[in-house]
C-alpha cells in the first residue's frame, strides 16, 4: 500500500480540555526506526514517522525537544 503524501498532527493538551494544535507534515524520503515513512512540517521542526495504520511516532529534530504524550495523524487528501 501506497503511503499517504500529507497529514495532520493533532497534539492534545490533557490539562485544557477541548484543546488541539494541528501541524500539517508531508512525507519526506526518509524512513524512521519502525521503517515506516517519516514526514515534515516546513521548517523541518516537527518530525514524525506515521505508520500504514496511522500510528504516530514523534521524532526529535533537535537536543532538549519534548513531545506532546497525545499525538494523533489525521490524513489530509
Amino acid at each position: 500500500m501506497r503511503s499517504r503524501e500529507r497529514y495532520e498532527l493533532i497534539f492534545v493538551d490533557a490539562t485544557v480540555p477541548g484543546t488541539e494544535d494541528v501541524v500539517v507534515v508531508h512525507r519526506t524520503d526518509s524512513s524512521g526506526p519502525g521503517g515506516h515513512p517519516v514526514y515534515a512540517d516546513d521548517s523541518g521542526i516537527v518530525r514524525a514517522e506515521i505508520s500504514d495504520r496511522d500510528e504516530v511516532r514523534m521524532i526529535a529534530s533537535g537536543g532538549q525537544q519534548v513531545h506532546a504524550a497525545a499525538v494523533s495523524a489525521r490524513p489530509v487528501s
